[in-house]
Parts: C-alpha cells; structure tokens; sequence
C-alpha cells in the first residue's frame, strides 16, 4: 500500500477547491478536510446529518459529540464542519499580530486554516452565523495552540462573525449519549415507515395505561412477527425525529419506562412523516 502523501502544496490547494471543497450549503456542501487526509483516524468518524440531509466528517470524538448538539437544536438550519478561512487573510493577520502561521514544514507552503464548525441558525425569523473551534481544555495552555486560535479570532472579528472555542466542559455528556443512542436512527426503510406508523398509533391508543414501554414493544415485535429490537428502533426514530419527548437530560432506560413517562407530539408527527390524525 502507498504511503499517503500529506504535504500540502499549491496543486493540492488549487485541487481541493476545483473539488468543490469548503463550497456550497446543505447537502451541497463539501468540508475542505476529510478523514482520509489526516494521518490518524483513530478518534475520526462520519454521521449522517438531519439538518443538512449529508454524510460529516468528524476529526474527534469531541467534534462528533458537539455536532450531535447541533443537530438537535431546532434552530440550527445548517452545519459546516472543517471550514476553509481565506488563506491570505490569515497570512495578513498572522504578520500583523507577529505570528508564525501555520505551514508545511517540507514545502514552506502555508495551509489553509479551518474552523471546526460554522453554523447557521435563525432566530426571530434572522439568519445568522456564528464559528466555533471545538478543543480539549487541557490544549489550552499550549502558546501554540493559543496563537492560531488568535487568527481564527481576528479573522472572524473582521467577517463580523461570533467566534468561540468549545471544550468537553461546554458539552453535556448524558445529553450527547442519549443523542447519539438515537441518531442513526432518523431515517427508517419504507417498510419500517409503514410498522412505525402503526406502534406510533398504538402508543396514543395506550396514551396513559402506564405499561412499560419495552413490554409494549417487545409485545409489538410479536405480534407483527418482527425481528426482536425493531419496535425499539422506532422508538429510538420518534425520539430523534421529536415525534415523542423524553428527558434527554436523564439516561433513557427503556426498561424502566412507561408510556406515561413520554410526550407524544402529534402535531409534529402530522408535519413529517405520518398521518396518525
């Protein structure tokens, strides 16, 4: 196998962008780094997204984990993850501020800089942008990591653009699991449509019986001859979709949880997939 050549030269720039990468919005979006240009893979990883309907690319597990927040905010519309800066502004700012910017050690070419995610959300009807660097805290207190953070701060200072770096502090732990338990699950088969559709129903005609939600599925499975755990995923699929609420904030134990313990949101289920009028 070839060795993977990561030295970053004007080519591969001038290749990357006719690659479309850093370009677009929504699904059409292409992050200018992906997995399989970085060495390491070990903590990399890819989500199928909700809000921007793609495939992400997730250098860490802490990028991951805050992305999963994002998708789950309502009034995120899209997320940009490994977003290009303008190399020549970040040149500018870096001599400004008399910091070395960051380049190839092999080529003296210097690399475009990137941030983490750059988000848009509306809020009272407004679309607005905000750019946040996602690091470990204990990065913190390297100078250096400090220095390039303080380009990505002047750069977006000067697009006018809130700017902020989050750590594994600002995240949540039970909510991202209790996201992620659910995540993959957002899309179901036209088949599985179709069963959901059907426990979803069974679920309000149970509305206040207090029976366990895992008997009621586990029973669900049964009936319909379904392989054991399907009804579960669909549970797992209203969740994400919002169709019914849990404490997200708590771990979610469906063994121990009642049909009373859930909100079941009608109207949103009318607004998606469903007619359970």
């Amino acid at each position: 196998m070839s060795k993977r050549n990561n030295r970053w030269s004007e080519e591969k720039r001038n290749r990357f962008i006719k690659e479309g990468r850093g370009q677009g919005e929504l699904s059409q979006y292409i992050p200018w780094i992906k997995i399989q240009n970085i060495s390491s893979q070990g903590n990399a990883s890819r989500l199928m997204g909700w809000t921007a309907m793609r495939q992400h690319e997730f250098l860490s597990n802490l990028e991951r984990d805050f992305f999963s927040l994002l998708d789950w905010e309502d009034s995120v519309v899209d997320i940009r993850e490994q977003f290009p800066l303008n190399v020549e502004s970040t040149l500018r700012i870096a001599e400004e501020k008399g910091i070395s910017h960051p380049t190839d050690r092999t080529t003296g070419i210097p690399f475009d800089m990137t941030t983490d995610f750059f988000i848009t959300v509306v809020k009272n009807n407004e679309k607005q942008y905000i750019a946040r660097t996602v690091k470990p805290s204990k990065q913190l207190d390297d100078e250096r990591v400090i220095e390039k953070f303080e380009i990505e701060r002047a750069y977006w200072e000067d697009q006018g653009i809130d700017w902020g770096i989050v750590t594994e502090k600002e995240i949540p732990k039970q909510l991202t699991n209790n996201i992620l338990w659910v995540h993959k699950f957002y899309y179901l088969s036209e088949e599985d449509l179709s069963f959901s559709t059907l426990l979803l129903r069974l679920l309000i005609y149970k509305k206040g019986s207090g029976e366990n939600l895992l008997e009621v599925c586990n029973k669900f499975d049964e009936d319909y001859n379904l392989e054991t755990g399907s009804s579960l995923s669909y549970v797992k699929h209203f969740i994400a979709r919002k169709y019914i609420f849990v404490d997200m904030n708590k771990k979610i134990n469906p063994s121990n949880l009642t049909i009373n313990q859930i909100t079941l949101n009608i109207t949103k289920g009318d607004n998606l997939d469903y007619d359970i009028g």
